[in-house]
């Protein structure tokens, strides 16, 4: 479960810039910057694009660094509602939570050491299935630390499908 890292900037013109696309819930947004008479950095959602205003003076600047904070601030935003969303789906079913969650980076999407649960917050580039199969894999862990035949029997019963979201993982 090793994560891809985001790809380079293209420039298209001096006034806006677009990205190659950023996945969010498992779909492909384009990203374009624009430049604006403003003084913090601005990032909307339209349809399919993701439209970051900067303030001008970032105009002849290299921006990399800039977007990719952006992008990653939008993740870390996304990431609350949805693992939360996620958290309490399999508290509900299971019966029993972690004593506490973090969404933080890792290397890997999501671990579970000592009875805590960390998820990284780049599983929202995954569509909802994954980032559930990711937190009911974690939830597992609670109750088994290893991958025995019983943590799978428990993954089984709560998601039928689940080889399916390990599969797309490991072709990803």
């Amino acid at each position: 479960m090793n994560l891809v890292k985001s790809k380079k900037i293209v420039k298209i013109s001096n006034q806006s810039i677009e990205r190659h696309p950023v996945p969010v819930l498992g779909i492909d947004y384009k990203v374009k910057i624009i430049y604006k008479n403003i003084k913090i950095t601005e990032l909307d959602i339209e349809e399919k694009t993701i439209k970051i205003s900067l303030p001008n003076k970032y105009k002849k600047m290299d921006n990399n660094e800039i977007l990719d904070l952006a992008i990653e601030k939008m993740y870390e935003q996304i990431a609350k509602v949805e693992i939360e969303r996620a958290m309490e789906k399999y508290r509900i079913k299971l019966g029993f939570a972690p004593e506490e969650y973090e969404i933080k980076k890792i290397n890997t999407l999501g671990k579970c050491e000592k009875n805590k649960i960390t998820i990284h917050p780049e599983i929202v580039k995954y569509n909802r299935k994954i980032i559930d199969y990711v937190v009911l894999h974690q939830y597992c862990h609670l109750k088994y630390k290893t991958h025995s035949k019983k943590f799978f029997d428990m993954i089984e019963k709560y998601n039928p499908n689940y080889k399916e979201c390990e599969l797309s993982l490991l072709n990803i």
